[in-house]
């Protein structure tokens, strides 16, 4: 009986260390984050741990030498917030809602502007929390993720038909709804 708890045991340490990436700790657990930053479009993760803390890190899709490193905690005593330090020299601090355990959404201030961000939510389903840039919307290239203008037709397509065709259901169109 002991040996089928230890070996249950290790198979249960062995997929959760394998259902965590690289570096993440067995109490721990990773998720996408989109933001939108001062105007740019940056991607990343955050890895949030069992004790209410956690670390994100983004980087511009623009200029991808401009990364971002910083800390968050989520805890009913402490609240749900943040702050960042880029390596361009900005700083911010954040808050977030969680829409579940993984998933939420949230605002902030740097000193180069304003931000809004989701975390363990895709592309489309980011879209009601995203403030994005005026002229612009996030359009799914493939894999990618792009912040493009309102007004580009995607690659190969029909400019006529990008607007209401087929193309139209994988962007993010709050600014040609005029919603933003």
């Amino acid at each position: 009986m002991r040996r089928i708890l230890v070996v249950s045991f290790a198979a249960f340490a062995g997929l959760a260390g394998w259902a965590s990436p690289a570096g993440a700790g067995l109490f721990s657990t990773t998720g996408p984050i989109i933001a939108i930053f001062a105007g740019d479009l940056f991607l990343g993760e955050a890895e949030g741990n069992l004790d209410g803390s956690g670390t994100i890190k983004i980087q511009s899709r623009a200029r991808s030498d401009v990364t971002c490193h910083g800390q968050f905690t989520y805890s009913a005593e402490l609240g749900d917030a943040g702050n960042m330090r880029c390596s361009d020299g900005a700083t911010a601090t954040f808050q977030f809602q969680r829409l579940s355990l993984m998933r939420g959404y949230g605002t902030g201030k740097s000193s180069r502007g304003s931000m809004s961000f989701t975390y363990g939510l895709s592309a489309h389903e980011s879209e009601p929390y995203l403030k994005l840039p005026p002229g612009k919307m996030l359009r799914l290239d493939g894999k990618d993720l792009v912040l493009v203008d309102v007004r580009q037709p995607a690659p190969g397509s029909d400019p006529a038909r990008a607007a209401h065709g087929p193309f139209f259901s994988a962007v993010i169109p709050s600014v040609a709804r005029g919603d933003r």
